[in-house]
């Protein structure tokens, strides 16, 4: 009102700004939790990339799935997760799941505004730790990245330490010691990349379930859900049913049993 300073105008505007922001974010939380649940009916495993900001989780992203994700040498690039599908080369699907990228001592304020991708990792059953090889302070950046994994409770899940940029002056330097599995690869060039969509299926293939089941002929549907979700390792016809015996994730062994059991009851 009246007798108001400009900068006791500027606090208020900036107070309103605060909350209109924090409303926003509370419908962002809400909206991403809708599209996880959502994900979580589709029968396919999720990769994560992680990783320091600035590695080139994007334009490996572009790479594997020409996903069209925003693409800049600038910190926070991409703010919002971006989530396509991945076909591996030995069978399968995964859904694939870009991510903010890491900093040293992120802002306590950030947390919430990253908390819609940061949930996307908590999610994932497979992590791809990209690492900027040619960055000299790499090994540093590998430890904020393990410890903000370590922060979210998610430090035992399964993960590939990619060496990026393989390409750059400098990236054939000797590469710090990664616990587990990893690779060398350049996402703009192509470079081992095909190497890695192998791990990624090895790994993502250990936490299949075994799945032996007769499926009615008429099904036919259910015996191509399990081609496109896995690995089928034999496949027979006898008597009007097919005999298959397939490596799938366990929620679709699951829907699968589910559907068989469903179909004989109404037969």
């Amino acid at each position: 009102g009246p007798g108001e300073t400009q900068l006791e105008v500027d606090r208020r505007r900036v107070r309103e700004r605060i909350a209109a922001l924090r409303r926003r974010l509370v419908h962002v939380s809400r909206t991403g939790e809708l599209h996880r649940h959502s994900r979580a009916q589709v029968p396919y495993p999720t990769v994560a990339l992680v990783g320091y900001t600035n590695s080139g989780k994007s334009t490996l992203m572009n790479h594997l799935t020409h996903a069209g994700v925003l693409v800049e040498d600038k910190l926070f690039a991409t703010l919002d997760p971006t989530v396509r599908r991945l076909r591996l080369p030995e069978g399968g699907e995964a859904l694939l799941v870009d991510t903010v990228g890491f900093i040293h001592k992120l802002p306590h304020g950030f947390v919430d505004a990253f908390k819609s991708t940061l949930e996307e990792v908590r999610n994932a059953h497979l992590f791809l730790h990209i690492v900027d090889g040619s960055d000299p302070h790499c090994a540093e950046h590998m430890t904020v990245v393990e410890r903000v994994l370590a922060e979210l409770g998610v430090d035992k899940t399964p993960r590939i330490t990619v060496f990026n940029k393989m390409d750059l002056p400098g990236a054939r330097r000797p590469r710090p010691a990664a616990g587990g599995a990893s690779c060398a690869i350049s996402a703009r060039t192509g470079e081992g990349v095909p190497q890695l969509l192998r791990q990624i299926g090895l790994l993502l293939a250990a936490q299949n379930e075994r799945l032996t089941i007769r499926i009615p002929a008429s099904r036919s549907d259910l015996l191509a859900e399990l081609h496109r979700a896995g690995r089928v390792a034999q496949q027979s016809l006898h008597d009007g049913a097919f005999e298959v015996t397939a490596y799938v994730p366990a929620k679709v062994a699951g829907r699968i049993r589910k559907e068989v059991a469903a179909t004989s009851t109404d037969a």
